[in-house]
């Protein structure tokens, strides 16, 4: 394994995990609606960027990052609607079935919002 991927595992490593672990600790201590703000923490887009910035020159690295961040946007948006999914069916069905259904949403409409923006022209 080269030392550049083994720093893009580790980063992703400790910024997911750090983001985990430190929206439970608030969570627990400062209720749920506080500590959902801190897991929506992006840091798999900010391991992403980092990544980015660092495998490509600097002349390139900046419509990299453009091209990273109109994804995100995307997957945002999805998330979005898997958050309010999920607190429509939770209640509803439970945690596990309205987690798998709340996912069944950020999945179909990620595709959907990913092949509009596409078509528009605005991802490649």
């Amino acid at each position: 394994m080269s030392a550049e991927l083994g720093l893009k595992i580790a980063l992703r490593f400790f910024l997911g995990g750090g983001a985990v672990a430190l929206s439970a600790v608030i969570a627990r201590s400062m209720g749920g609606r506080v500590g959902g703000i801190f897991a929506a923490f992006p840091a798999v887009y900010v391991s992403a960027v980092v990544a980015v910035g660092i495998n490509s020159p600097k002349t390139a690295a900046l419509a990299a990052t453009l091209e990273l961040s109109k994804g995100a946007l995307v997957g945002m948006l999805a998330n979005i609607f898997c958050a309010c999914s999920a607190a429509w069916y939770i209640p509803k069905y439970g945690w596990k079935k309205g987690l798998v259904l709340a996912l069944v949403v950020w999945a179909f409409l990620a595709t959907l919002i990913y092949y509009v923006a596409f078509e528009m022209g605005w991802v490649n």
